[in-house]
């Protein structure tokens, strides 16, 4: 289900806990999030530390993070000896 107003940034300012209720849907037990809590995107990563959840947001990775978690390669290319095409070539 998408919702219209998706949320783009998180607050910079932490806002001051509140008290919020459980609620069943369905089988899941769910917590309505205050907007002052709201998170970007549409999709989150839970996880438990002791009696904490822990609610993250699915950051997307540009392609600059992708590149720099590549290592380089460690072999040498051929040398070319036919040279790039020029623009009065291609034309």
């Amino acid at each position: 289900m998408a919702y219209a107003n998706e949320v783009t940034a998180v607050p910079q300012s932490s806002p001051a806990p509140r008290h919020v209720r459980l609620f069943r849907n369905n089988r899941n037990q769910a917590i309505r999030i205050p907007v002052e809590f709201e998170l970007p995107g549409s999709e989150a990563i839970i996880s438990r530390d002791g009696d904490r959840l822990i609610i993250e947001p699915v950051r997307r990775k540009g392609l600059a993070a992708l590149l720099d978690s590549w290592t380089p390669l460690d072999e040498e290319f051929p040398e070319i000896d036919d040279p790039p095409p020029t623009p009065k070539d291609i034309f």
